[in-house]
């Protein structure tokens, strides 16, 4: 059984019985199963299954961890945590973020007005916003209506000029002053694609001597007392523990000094995001070196001999780790559209009366192959595949009979390639390798998978059924876009194999995990794809219910989201389309009628799959 690196990256959150992909929760139900009860709606095109009580799973870790952290390490702070918008905004993760986070007070990150405005009505008063970004005066304001409206909110100030604005609006209105916290410049930096969100070159956060000048411009403006957070960001994917270490020394003491200097109300450290999340399928790729207890006892155990050692009482811990709480509740699936082989399967073959001799002989060898002989006949094959190549570049044999060559020679490295299994051969390995099929899929990878693309992260695939049955197909994914970056390809050394179908007789499809993070916010309309079809998995003990159901935008709507008029569109096609010459009124009438039903219908492929 091909399990597809599960137990790497799957946090038993899925497991493989019976041939198929299941939920590991509950009724266990197959995600074959949950994608052929949509698509009896007459869906046609990529899926995005939620998932919730992953989300769920995910919160309670995180809280359970820190908490007995705190209490094995005899800590006083308390732990907080929010979940920062950028990381997904779409309502059915926000939604249920929200809701589930609830008994634990979870709040919410804005970086933006829009997700300020969002945080602001859908936090629950006393849980906690955390401002971050850069700002202007209307999102400070707007920053003030949220603690005039009693939220607990936390204004990150970048830079010294937005302490000015935060201070001008204090003076300018009778509006409730928020907290204040500040982001830190850290000389430290941390680790992957994006360590470079922490050490002095960072975007984001003030030098030392910044942070004097503030603390001296809130003591003069009577404002000292909102100064409540440090905040500090070492990246989106920290995969390795060390750099944080070397961080929460750094924060830690910068924390404990700024206590000293008289920022009295001072009470909170927030490490940021960056809790990382394993997309690798291969052991010799893993992408991060701890797991989340040791992550929460590092941070609880440093912050602790600081503060002690300081004489200083220990923060509260606030902690914004999107990634890690929504990437796995998303899977997206997709329909393989095509095998790039399809045509070399032996049904294919057209042969004549009186076939070549080298074609003749490959007839006798595709039928002979076994265990023993697959790998001698095999190379006979190839040989003779070169001869006849020869031929026919000599005008000595047809186009027909090159590619009944075509067909049997692939025929039988496809029969050696199962016969040969028990016994594996580097040689076999290598052609299977240069031997690659290209599975087309009805998905962009633009736009439900653009963190391949623009910074090449993979993402855990397999197959949802046929688990049971050897995937000896080296296998490269073409999306539907009319781009040649829209490809994932094989590599050796995180290699991906798939199964030889026939999509005549049956259908296939292949699920992306671990796509709830950015994918879907960060997600382009190239070609004019947009967002694929969602909906909501809700499992309980006996089975699963289906909510939340959006099917992709129709042609029009997406025309008109980028600003045409969409019943202008329409009106002119049916104009210039009814204006053409028609045999008879009937065909006009059933022609017209296809237009407008076409272009009422998603923009994913839907004749075959």
């Amino acid at each position: 059984m091909k399990t597809y690196g599960i137990d790497i990256w799957g946090e038993n959150n899925f497991m493989i019985d019976q041939g198929k992909i299941k939920v590991n929760y509950k009724s266990s139900p197959s995600l074959l199963e949950i994608t052929q009860q949509v698509r009896k709606t007459n869906l046609r095109g990529p899926l995005i299954l939620r998932f919730p009580h992953l989300i769920s799973k995910q919160i309670d870790a995180l809280y359970s961890n820190f908490r007995r952290a705190i209490f094995e390490n005899d800590y006083t702070g308390k732990f907080h945590a929010v979940f920062p918008l950028k990381v997904n905004q779409f309502p059915e993760a926000v939604d249920a973020i929200v809701e589930l986070g609830e008994k634990y007070s979870y709040g919410l990150e804005a970086g933006s007005k829009a997700e300020l405005a969002l945080a602001m009505a859908k936090t629950a008063i006393g849980a906690p916003i955390t401002v971050n970004g850069f700002k202007d005066e209307e999102m400070v304001t707007l920053g003030f209506m949220a603690a005039q409206m009693g939220h607990n909110i936390t204004i990150t100030i970048e830079g010294l000029g937005e302490l000015e604005w935060i201070i001008d609006v204090a003076q300018s209105c009778g509006l409730k002053v928020p907290n204040i916290g500040i982001r830190v410049r850290l000389q430290s930096e941390g680790s992957g694609i994006w360590a470079k969100s922490s050490g002095m070159s960072a975007k984001f956060g003030l030098t030392s001597t910044e942070l004097i000048e503030a603390m001296l411009m809130l003591q003069e403006n009577n404002m000292l007392e909102h100064f409540s957070m440090i905040h500090f960001h070492i990246g989106s994917q920290m995969q390795d523990i060390a750099p944080l270490k070397r961080v929460l020394r750094e924060a830690g003491n910068i924390y404990a000094e700024l206590k000293k200097m008289g920022a009295d109300n001072l009470k909170a450290i927030n490490i940021g995001g960056g809790l990382a999340v394993e997309y690798s399928q291969h052991t010799s790729t893993r992408m991060r070196n701890y797991t989340l207890e040791e992550f929460s006892n590092s941070v609880v155990f440093l912050l602790r001999e600081i503060m002690n050692a300081k004489g200083v009482a220990h923060p509260d811990i606030f902690t914004e780790s999107g990634r890690f709480i929504v990437a796995s509740h998303s899977v997206l699936i997709a329909p393989v559209l095509e095998l790039f082989s399809h045509d070399y399967q032996a049904k294919s073959l057209k042969l004549k009366e009186n076939n070549p001799p080298l074609i003749e002989e490959l007839r006798e060898l595709n039928s002979l192959l076994s265990p023993r002989t697959c790998i001698e006949y095999m190379h006979d094959a190839l040989d003779h595949m070169e001869s006849l190549l020869t031929l026919f570049n000599l005008g000595h044999i047809d186009l027909q009979d090159r590619s009944n060559a075509e067909i049997l020679v692939h025929q039988i490295i496809k029969k050696s390639l199962y016969l040969s299994q028990d016994n594996p051969m580097p040689e076999i390995e290598r052609l299977q390798v240069k031997l690659q099929e290209r599975y087309l899929i009805n998905t962009s990878i633009f736009q439900s998978i653009p963190d391949y693309w623009g910074l090449q992260q993979q993402f855990p695939i397999m197959p949802l059924d046929r688990l049971d049955i050897p995937a000896i197909r080296a296998a490269s994914l073409w999306d539907i876009t009319c781009d040649s970056d829209g490809e994932i390809r094989f590599k050796a050394e995180t290699p991906l194999y798939l199964h030889d179908i026939d999509l005549d007789e049956e259908e296939y499809f292949l699920a992306f995990f671990n796509v709830g993070a950015y994918q879907e916010t960060l997600g382009m309309n190239h070609n004019l794809f947009t967002h694929p079809s969602e909906c909501t998995i809700i499992i309980n003990d006996t089975g699963y219910e289906i909510e939340n159901f959006t099917e992709s935008d129709n042609v029009l709507n997406i025309l008109e989201d980028i600003g045409y008029d969409a019943s202008k569109l329409l009106t002119n096609l049916k104009n210039k389309l009814a204006s053409s010459d028609f045999r008879t009124e009937e065909e006009k009438s059933d022609t017209l009628q296809k237009l407008e039903m076409y272009l009422y219908q998603n923009g994913y492929l839907r004749t075959t799959r």
